[in-house]
């Protein structure tokens, strides 16, 4: 009557009981309210720190955002600067083959007023001769030296 089956029965009964006796439930409960409670502590924690995360993140985002801005600001100004230089140096290139073609022209035509001088010296120079040889043939005396000195004196003034 009394098989193996229930002693099994009466055994687990009676731990069951020792168990209640020793409040087993209301320690295991605990145990598990407190884990509970540790756990949605490390939650509202991680919450906590995610939101804060975030946070962080949008402020750093603003701070690229801002510092791409000042960055292309200042790419901005020196391309601008770049251009103003260019164009001050291809000015004064300008100003520079200016002022050299005007140097050379006006020693080119220093040049020139100093050949035509010089032709023109030359020229006085070969007519006075020939006209002194051709007068001196056949223009003597007091005529001669009258005609030389009225020759000389509309030589020099058309010199002038």
């Amino acid at each position: 009557m009394f098989d193996a089956s229930f002693w099994a029965l009466v055994s687990l009964v009676i731990f069951i009981g020792i168990l209640v006796y020793f409040k087993v439930p209301g320690m295991i409960t605990k145990s598990l309210d407190d884990r509970a409670d540790r756990i949605r502590g490390e939650l509202e924690e991680a919450r906590k720190l995610r939101e804060e995360a975030q946070a962080l993140l949008a402020e750093y985002q603003k701070k690229r955002t801002e510092a791409e801005k000042e960055a292309a600001n200042i790419v901005d100004a020196a391309k601008r600067e770049a251009e103003t230089i260019t164009a001050e140096a291809r000015e004064k290139t300008a100003e520079y083959v200016a002022r050299r073609t005007a140097i050379a022209e006006n020693k080119i035509a220093q040049a020139e007023a100093e050949a035509l001088d010089e032709v023109r010296g030359s020229a006085v120079d070969l007519g006075l001769a020939a006209a002194t040889q051709i007068l001196g043939d056949k223009v003597s005396g007091k005529a001669a030296t009258d005609l030389f000195k009225k020759s000389l004196e509309e030589v020099k003034a058309r010199m002038n």
